[in-house]
Order: structure tokens, then sequence, then C-alpha cells
């Protein structure tokens, strides 16, 4: 069973639309608590962390999953817009991305995910899970945006949309009539790589 630890609407439509078989399961992993400083691999750190939470969760029963087989796949995404070399999260607040998107107007910048999964079995008449395989990998996407006037970045800002998504855009929301341009996997700038996805779980025998 695949279990996507991620609280995500985007990736959770992503694996539907796919017509893959998973079970959501929110992580609460506090991800101020990684201090990495390289985009990259703060990418790949924040995913393992959310997995591994997930996999905590489950191992604690808290959780109701009905597991079909003795087989569990858990995976952790975490999405960080990179621009001009820095790490771009979710704006704090209007005025920030504000601000940002009069920088990004008519520019580009890289969209790096981080995707974890974790293999895991049963034992003991599935009292215990033990982590058999780990994978993780950093997908990018580069984006590039059109030029936008001052009043349509003002009208995005006050749709409130910028200030959930890393980056501050949206590219299955309103965003995506501003982005012109995506060199690399497209539903990776949605938060999950469904090639890669696919590509881990063949080579898994999935």
């Amino acid at each position: 069973m695949l279990i996507l630890a991620s609280s995500s609407k985007s990736r959770k439509e992503l694996l539907k639309n796919a017509d893959i078989k998973f079970f959501q399961l929110a992580s609460s992993f506090d991800e101020s608590t990684i201090k990495e400083k390289n985009i990259i691999n703060l990418a790949s750190e924040l995913s393992y962390s959310k997995a591994r939470n997930a996999l905590e969760k489950i191992e604690n029963s808290d959780e109701n999953i009905k597991f079909d087989n003795s087989s569990l796949e858990i995976l952790g995404c975490d999405s960080i817009f990179e621009f001009k070399g820095k790490a771009f999260g979710k704006p704090s607040n209007k005025k920030e991305a504000y601000e940002r998107w009069l920088m990004m107007s008519s520019n580009y910048g890289y969209l790096h995910t981080g995707h974890t999964i974790l293999f895991c079995a049963f034992k003991n008449n599935m009292k215990e899970i033990i982590c058999i395989k780990q994978v993780r990998e950093v997908i990018t996407s580069k984006i590039t945006f059109a030029k936008l006037e001052k009043n349509e970045i003002k009208n995005y800002v006050n749709s409130n949309e910028p200030l959930h998504c890393a980056g501050g855009f949206a590219l299955e929301g309103r965003g995506g009539k501003y982005i012109e341009k995506i060199d690399g996997c497209f539903s990776n700038v949605m938060g999950l790589s469904l090639p890669w996805l696919r590509r881990i779980l063949l080579n898994q025998g999935i």
C-alpha cells in the first residue's frame, strides 16, 4: 500500500488522476528543525523526515489504516522554489508575495522537489514494521514566468493563492496562466514527479 505522507491537495489530485491507489496521511514533522542551507539537500532532508514521521505514526497505531497486503511504501515530498540562489518557501504575507512577483516577472527559477520512498514490510503477523529500503532523489524543473503588469500581480496576490504555495505560485491554480515555459517534469512543479514515482515503483516490482 502506498502512503502519501502529505496533506497537499495537489499531490493528492495528481495520484488520483493517475489512478494510483494510496492512503493520505499528513505529516506533522516540524520543518523548522532542519537547518540545512543547501537548497537541494534541504528538499531531500525534508522529504525524508516527512516519510519517517508518517512511518512513526503508523508504528504507534494511531491511524485507522486497513492494510491489505504485507508491503508498505511511504512517500514523502517537499518542494522548494529557488530564485537567484535563494530559497523561496511560502510568502509570509501579501507584501512579500508582491515583491517576489515583481522580481519573478519575465524571469525564471527552479522548483526542487525532494522525493523519498520508504519500502517497508510487516513481521510478526503485521505487528512489526521493518524498513527494507529507501530511495531518495530531488527532481528539478526550470520555470519561466511571463511579464506581468503590476495590477496583475496585485490581483493575484489579493486572491491569497500565493500565500499557500512554495515559491508563491500554483501551476494548477490561478498562477498557471503566468507560467510561460517549463523545462523538466511538469507534475514535479505541482509537488510530485509522477514519472519518477512510476519508475521507482516499477524498479521495485510494484
